[in-house]
């Protein structure tokens, strides 16, 4: 109970704000776990119930609070484009780093999967990436393809740059990853410094996030991970397909085996849009594509919470 109360009156290391709910929750809920597993331990049995776990649960209202959905922010398009239109693309390094941008809003791919990516997984041909999880660090190793997504921009025109510069100037082979990791060696001046490209991919996908921030920030916006243009697809998803069957071939190329996965855990819908369609409902309206494909989606999201 005084460890809960500490908690109340600590302060961010980070923000130097009072610790949120979600913080508070996550750190008692972990604390309760344990407090049940080391109740049921040698030496421990006599001196723990498992009841005495029940100290580290917060009030029904905190644990509201601190599961509570919050709108994630999302990058528009044009931020996007914003974005890859003023790096620089003078080095490797700032040729990989701009390519890395531009492929992740052409396909949605995870960090994990973009740091993992060989030359041999891109078929520019026909503007497709094959995540093979024997290779590819996929959520869940699963393996599937995706195709470019209509994008617009210069996205596709820096990559297709890129897969040829990797092919015909530096003369890499397949098997070679398609963002190799920097090579750090001696500069002039006895330091360490980033001398080029290793033959060798990321082991993880930190340099990548690392990567994100720095253009977003020099762009003179706001940091946006990678994974929030899986959120920016979505959205232009919902804009731009007019058939279920469009919107399922859209969901799978995100790697979704259910379209009720891109529409609960990436669909919602962005405050000024959310007011606008309210604002809409009371005016009389003609039935569109739109709401075809709305209606259709709807009996499908039925059938899947019945299942």
């Amino acid at each position: 109970m005084a460890f809960k109360k500490k908690l109340d009156t600590q302060n961010s290391v980070q923000t130097g704000k009072p610790l949120s709910r979600a913080t508070v929750h996550s750190t008692l809920s972990a604390l309760k776990a344990f407090f049940i597993w080391l109740a049921g331990q040698p030496g421990y049995k006599s001196k723990l119930a498992y009841d005495d776990a029940q100290y580290f649960n917060l009030s029904d209202k905190d644990v509201r609070i601190a599961k509570a959905s919050r709108q994630k922010p999302v990058p528009t398009l044009e931020q996007i484009h914003h974005v890859l239109a003023s790096m620089p693309a003078d080095s490797d390094i700032e040729l990989r780093n701009r390519a890395l941008i531009a492929l992740a809003i052409l396909t949605g791919a995870r960090d994990g999967a973009l740091s993992s990516l060989r030359l041999k997984h891109i078929d520019l041909a026909e503007g497709v990436v094959h995540q093979d999880a024997r290779d590819v660090r996929t959520k869940a190793s699963k393996s599937f393809s995706t195709w470019f997504f209509p994008v617009g921009g210069d996205a596709l025109e820096i990559v297709t740059g890129w897969c040829e510069h990797l092919r015909d100037t530096l003369l890499w082979g397949e098997d070679d990853p398609l963002f190799p990791k920097t090579e750090i060696g001696l500069g002039p001046e006895g330091g360490f410094v980033p001398v080029g490209l290793s033959r060798q991919g990321w082991k993880s996908a930190g340099p990548i996030r690392d990567i994100f921030k720095a253009a977003f920030e020099a762009a003179g916006l706001p940091y946006f991970n990678p994974h929030s243009f899986r959120h920016t697809l979505v959205q232009l998803g919902e804009r731009i397909c007019t058939t279920v069957e469009e919107f399922k071939s859209w969901s799978q190329n995100l790697g979704h085996e259910q379209v009720s996965t891109t529409l609960t855990s990436y669909g919602s819908v962005p405050p000024h849009k959310q007011a606008e369609l309210i604002r809409q409902l009371g005016k009389p309206k003609e039935t569109s594509k739109d709401d075809e494909l709305a209606n259709k989606i709807a009996e499908l999201m039925r059938a899947h919470n019945k299942d």
